[in-house]
């Protein structure tokens, strides 16, 4: 479920549409469009939290439905056009 690596292939970002295949979709597939990208801030955070609980997602997710989840790249498909 990893990103495309060829250069013609969009990349995952804010305003690219994907399919969301995690726990916080309930185990299925679920539309959505990325909606802010965090991970200037889990790079700054790194493992500094000093808990192990509630760690920074990479992106937000506004789901077709109408919620908003955080979710990590392996957690992402770009939608088919």
């Amino acid at each position: 479920m990893a990103r495309p690596t060829s250069n013609s292939s969009p990349q995952l970002s804010v305003g690219i549409a994907v399919i969301v295949r995690a726990g916080v979709a309930e185990a299925r597939s679920t539309p959505g469009k990325i909606v802010e990208d965090y991970g200037t801030s889990q790079q700054a955070v790194g493992e500094e939290l000093g808990r192990n609980w509630a760690p920074i997602r990479r992106w937000a997710v506004a789901l077709d439905d109408g919620r908003l989840v955080f979710v990590d790249d392996d957690d992402l498909e770009i939608a088919p056009v």
